[in-house]
């Protein structure tokens, strides 16, 4: 088996026959916001105002090696190098990318540049870099009890789904590295409180950026009578 990458549902390898000679996955860079104070030796950041730190996009960068090694000529090496481009470039937003190498999260990525091409001695080599999404998104949502992918490094188990009567303190906790925006599943209409703020919740399905689960812990009262569920993905660097 060769690792590779699944691209909008095309896999590198398995579908087209690619294999990587060298990759480079590069990491998000911090979007400070500094104002210095005049006369001193003093920078205001003003990063964080708004909530979360911000992170610029990240590059993902693949060298493939283009070649059909059952033939080895330079027909087939285009015909293939085609096939790749097709399979890459035409994606117009970011789709998830991912990574063999690197179970359990993917990237959202789209190619802006165009691959570049070499050949040596009939073989070809195309780089294709992709502008990712600042985080790694995991796979799973975060309250799966599917024992056999969890990570004791970096998951945690708890619970995310309540059966409220009357009112309930709950704690949740966000390991990632950024904040998240949950899909809230109630039977009924119920309130949320973290610390001075309400949040009303209406039967069925909420999706909202003013209600987010911020890193480290989070402690809510939720009010109402019925289910309560949350369903967010985590996202690392």
């Amino acid at each position: 088996m060769y690792y590779g990458i699944l691209f909008d549902n095309i896999h590198s390898f398995n579908d087209l026959g690619l294999t990587i000679a060298e990759k480079k996955i590069g990491n998000p860079k911090k979007i400070k916001r500094k104002k210095r104070v005049p006369f001193s030796n003093i920078d205001l950041d003003f990063s964080k105002l708004y909530g979360d730190q911000e992170y610029e996009s990240r590059e993902l960068s693949y060298t493939f090696n283009v070649y059909d090694k059952r033939t080895h000529n330079k027909v087939d090496m285009n015909i293939l190098k085609i096939k790749a481009l097709n399979s890459f470039v035409p994606v117009d937003e970011r789709v998830p990318l991912f990574d063999d190498a690197i179970p359990g999260y993917h990237f959202l990525a789209e190619v802006v540049d165009e691959p570049d091409f070499e050949e040596r001695n009939g073989k070809g080599l195309m780089t294709v870099t992709f502008d990712a999404y600042s985080f790694k998104i995991s796979n799973e949502a975060e309250g799966n009890d599917i024992w056999d992918i969890f990570n004791f490094e970096l998951d945690i188990a708890q619970i995310t789904k309540y059966d409220i009567r009357g009112q309930q303190q709950v704690t949740m906790f966000n390991v990632g590295a950024t904040s998240c925006y949950p899909k809230i599943i109630a039977s009924s209409n119920m309130t949320i409180q973290i610390e001075n703020t309400v949040y009303e919740i209406k039967q069925g399905t909420t999706e909202t950026k003013k209600f987010n689960i911020k890193k480290g812990e989070n402690k809510m009262l939720i009010k109402g009578n019925g289910t309560i569920e949350f369903i967010w993905y985590k996202e690392v660097i």
